[in-house]
């Protein structure tokens, strides 16, 4: 069978592939063998330039052109690379082989051959090379798709600022809100979770089979391998890494980082699936229509449906991300004594965990652009839910020393359809300021939103 989008194991890769296009590059196999060659290069070219007579410092042509095997690695490289791991079953190996086979008719890099990977474990490259991934992704990627969701949500914030709406607090009426503030809520919390994917330090090790140059001290022993490998890991790209040196590990790099990265991918997943889930809800409710589209079918048997699939789609799909993102920060930092295989194949399905988050913030963005406010549903919820002025009134009430005011509004309210005129004839019985009396008569839920459209508009 072809593999193609609709033969294809993974939505990723088949129902939802053009939407992944961006991803796709950095985060798939093709990815990964582009950022071994590039650590290749990098600790190559570094190596040719750190004083050993065995190695003198490569020419500006030579350079260039290792360079450029980097910037212009493409498919056929990359399946090059796989033809010549049927044979060394090592991929890492086979990423060397390949690198060393275009040095062929280049005297100035064949002598120099054996420089490639040198005193390099595996790890040294592989961690490297996910640590440029990760970087690329979250960077190029994840961060660009959260911050559009978050300036849609302020966006809306601001707009809807001073719209009133009913709250639910355990899906009954509460004290109200706007719609813009309830936006804004989700708005600050995603921000802070942006900040901290941001925040991540990126790091990565190159010491070596257990962590300590042993190989390295064993070719050149007077040499400061540890400052070495903390200028290829920390100089900028091209000729370094541009990464955070981690100095301390065994054979793999402990992947510390890379669960604080995930644990903090997923904590903004969940303050979405949230979001996605209250807007459900308001859809529901009516307080949001959904813009058509033409051609769009909501049900098959029912032709007036408008289902709210942006949505659904999104709380889908960031759980699928964050069951992958948890199980990979819990599985990474745990390693058998100084290595075992396997976070080997769970650090493959890395782009797999954030391809289901990505799509899943493209989905919430189409929906949040769908929307249209239902100013009307949103007043007539509020004019049926006088029972919200109870919290005021019984307030103001204390604030006047009545006594028994909580109890009082409770036997007036609770658990009855509470109208305008009862509320009235309640405040006009009240032993307190007739000012404050006017101010209460004059109060309406649609009016009883305390700071709410200046906090929205504050985001």
């Amino acid at each position: 069978m072809n593999l193609q989008p609709v033969t294809a194991l993974s939505p990723l890769d088949g129902r939802y592939a053009e939407k992944l296009s961006a991803l796709r590059p950095l985060m798939s196999e093709q990815g990964y063998m582009h950022r071994r060659v590039q650590v290749e290069v990098a600790w190559f070219i570094a190596l040719s330039d750190a004083g050993f007579a065995e190695f003198k410092p490569l020419s500006p042509g030579a350079r260039t052109y290792l360079l450029g095997l980097v910037k212009h690695f493409s498919t056929a490289d990359a399946l090059a690379i796989k033809e010549i791991e049927k044979t060394t079953n090592h991929d890492v190996k086979a990423v060397e082989y390949w690198l060393k086979s275009k040095f062929e008719a280049r005297p100035e890099l064949e002598h120099a051959a054996e420089f490639v990977h040198f005193a390099c474990t595996s790890e040294d490259i592989n961690n490297t090379a996910h640590a440029l991934q990760l970087r690329c992704a979250r960077d190029l990627v994840l961060l660009p798709a959260l911050d559009r969701v978050l300036l849609k949500l302020r966006e809306m914030a601001h707009a809807y600022a001073e719209v009133p709406m009913l709250s639910r607090t355990h899906g009954q009426t509460a004290s109200p809100t706007t719609v813009g503030k309830e936006l804004a809520n989700v708005a600050v919390r995603l921000h802070a979770a942006i900040e901290r994917i941001a925040g991540v330090k990126i790091l990565a090790k190159m010491n070596g089979a257990v962590g300590n140059y042993n190989a390295h001290l064993a070719a050149w022993p007077a040499f400061d391998w540890e400052a070495f490998s903390r200028k290829v890991v920390e100089t900028p790209e091209p000729l370094g890494l541009g990464l955070s040196f981690q100095p301390y590990s065994i054979q793999i790099e402990p992947h510390d980082y890379m669960a604080e990265l995930f644990d903090a991918v997923a904590r903004a997943d969940t303050i979405l699936i949230d979001l996605a889930r209250d807007i459900w809800g308001y859809v529901s409710l009516g307080y949001f229509k959904q813009k058509l589209k033409a051609g769009e079918i909501g049900s098959s048997t029912m032709p007036h449906k408008v289902n709210p699939i942006d949505f659904e789609n999104a709380e889908g799909n960031l759980g699928l991300a964050n069951a992958l993102l948890r199980h990979l920060a819990e599985k990474l930092p745990v390693s058998r004594w100084q290595r075992d295989l396997t976070d080997s194949t769970v650090l493959r399905n890395m782009g797999v965990a954030l391809g289901y988050a990505v799509l899943a913030y493209q989905s919430l963005l189409v929906g949040l652009n769908k929307l249209e406010l239902n100013e009307e549903a949103l007043a007539a919820d509020l004019d049926a839910s006088w029972e919200v002025l109870a919290e005021p009134i019984q307030t103001v009430m204390r604030r006047f020393g009545v006594p028994g005011a909580y109890e009082k509004l409770k036997e007036v309210t609770r658990g009855k359809t509470v109208t305008a005129e009862a509320l009235h004839a309640l405040i006009r019985s009240l032993d307190i300021p007739e000012t404050e009396k006017t101010r209460l008569l004059a109060l309406t839920p649609a009016l009883y939103v305390g700071k709410a459209a200046e906090l929205a508009r504050r985001v």
